[in-house]
């Protein structure tokens, strides 16, 4: 049995685009053929879940009843994990991966475990970081600069980001371009996954009207995101050997 992946995405503040990550990985895992599951953490009504219905279970991930359902059933389903920790939860969602003994378990091999931390244009992002470097032993941590909101980085300078960055053993960063706001908007609008809206398609698989020129600009920017996942390895990672289809392609 291949062994269980856990890839949680979170940042300690809202608006960082999180949500957005979490949705290029799943089209990226859907296109090179790994089978994955994804849990939504913004009880009772998650974002994630609506783009991605048929893989996404929405779960409070401060009750123990929904970590049993989680961790519980990592060698059950699909070997990939993706769960998007709302705003705000993810030092207190590490600290119980840590009392349930998943961090153990990660360090030991059993599990691979993998942190997207989102990063906000402020030093209070960096901040940020201190406090999850804690948790990250045994984890492959990635910092994420996302631009898709417009966000301009940084307001710090390099010298104080790398003073921050080097304090993390193996962290990588990657850096998510921005998106057209019309296309992330229409593609918003259309509660599709970014790549059923570049294919033309609506949530049951159905020929929809999309913009040529949006869809255009949308297969560009996941293009560039996607080999920001090429670049770190990520199939890798999931123990997956790359079979990718092309963006657009069914």
């Amino acid at each position: 049995m291949a062994k269980p992946v856990v890839i949680v995405v979170g940042a300690d503040k809202g608006g960082v685009g999180k949500t957005t990550i979490s949705r290029t990985l799943l089209d990226y895992f859907s296109a090179n053929n790994v089978p994955t599951r994804a849990f939504d953490t913004e009880s009772p009504r998650g974002t994630l879940k609506r783009f991605h219905p048929d893989i996404t279970e929405i779960v409070d991930m401060t009750t123990t009843a929904d970590q049993m359902k989680i961790f519980d059933t990592l060698g059950a389903g699909p070997s990939v994990t993706v769960i998007d920790v709302r705003a705000g939860l993810l030092s207190p969602a590490l600290a119980s991966l840590r009392d349930i003994g998943f961090l153990d378990a990660a360090k030991s091999g059993q599990i691979t475990f993998a942190v997207f931390h989102i990063l906000g244009p402020s030093i209070a992002s960096l901040d940020e970081i201190a406090e999850t470097a804690s948790f990250m032993s045994g984890a492959k941590y990635f910092l994420v600069k996302n631009f898709i909101n417009d966000t301009q980085f940084f307001q710090w300078d390099q010298a104080t980001y790398n003073s921050y960055f080097h304090r993390i053993k193996d962290a990588t960063d990657l850096t998510i371009p921005k998106l057209n706001e019309m296309a992330y908007e229409q593609v918003e609008v259309a509660s599709v996954p970014f790549l059923k809206f570049v294919a033309n398609k609506g949530p049951r698989d159905e020929a929809a009207n999309y913009s040529f020129v949006l869809r255009g600009y949308v297969r560009h920017w996941l293009a560039n995101v996607w080999s920001e996942f090429d670049r770190i390895k990520l199939t890798d990672l999931v123990g997956a050997t790359a079979t990718r289809r092309g963006i657009g392609e069914k």
